[in-house]
């Protein structure tokens, strides 16, 4: 058996392992899944009449539904990998990764099995978050066939380079306990950026903490393709961001896994 295939082999074997595990315990994704929709919710019927009337928008809400969505969006991911961190760190605390590094298996297969099945799991995150979206008004007329598939190429790397940064995290933290302490940026970060508000209207001292940080571009670039509106910059910020993190997570982990055990 070639090693590549032997890599597909043993990374599904790890994939359906993680995913069995995502549907036996649900209770942690759905917990992280209920803070998008909940914020979508408070900001859309309590604020959302003033802040789109704050916005330019008139005392219409669709306007600033509109603006809202792509931030709750990449928030779900950002929220769904800090479950990856969690479960990784319980698989180097309870052992089974030692047990792992004895067996006949590609190595590199454990981190991909995590890896794949925390995307599939943003995926579908996502995917739910959008159906409460579009149930309260969020529409998408303007784009194009071509943006909607960008959009789709953007959250599944923006998903792949957070989980690479969750899976290092997990694999350096003492329990799961302070794994998801240690993940907690994933949900702050979105907090500080353009999510709710736009940049402009920050206070001077805090617009570079919302501006350069990985989400901001992001979310600027899915606004534009999810609107039809230009996206400027941020599509090359937003790319370039996904591939730093994602290979500063892959070497991390790597060499975390890699490493011999204490």
């Amino acid at each position: 058996m070639s090693s590549l295939t032997l890599a597909v082999r043993d990374s599904s074997t790890m994939l359906r392992r993680n995913l069995l595990h995502a549907r036996r315990y649900p209770s942690l994704t759905l917990n992280l899944l209920l803070t998008p929709i909940v914020l979508l919710l408070l900001f859309v019927y309590i604020f959302g009449d003033v802040m789109s009337a704050g916005m330019g928008g008139g005392a219409d809400r669709s306007a600033y539904i509109a603006y809202l969505v792509p931030g709750i969006v990449l928030m779900t991911i950002g929220g769904t990998v800090v479950g990856t961190a969690v479960s990784v760190s319980m698989d180097m605390t309870e052992g089974i990764i030692a047990r792992f590094r004895t067996m006949a298996i590609h190595r590199g297969s454990v981190l991909v099995g995590h890896v794949i099945g925390s995307v599939l799991q943003s995926v579908m995150s996502v995917l739910l978050v959008g159906a409460v979206a579009v149930a309260i008004g969020f529409r998408s007329t303007d784009a194009t066939a071509l943006e909607w598939l960008a959009a789709f190429g953007l959250l599944a790397l923006f998903a792949t380079a957070l989980t690479w940064i969750a899976v290092g995290m997990g694999m350096v933290s003492p329990n799961a306990e302070a794994a998801s302490n240690n993940a907690m940026p994933m949900i702050l970060l979105p907090l500080l950026s353009s999510a709710f508000v736009p940049v402009d209207a920050m206070p001077g001292w805090f617009q570079p903490i919302a501006e350069y940080q990985p989400f901001t571009p992001a979310i600027e670039t899915l606004r534009g393709l999810l609107l039809g509106t230009g996206i400027g910059h941020n599509g090359w910020l937003a790319l370039a961001w996904c591939l730093a993190l994602s290979a500063l997570g892959y070497f991390w982990s790597a060499a975390k896994f890699n490493s011999d055990p204490k």
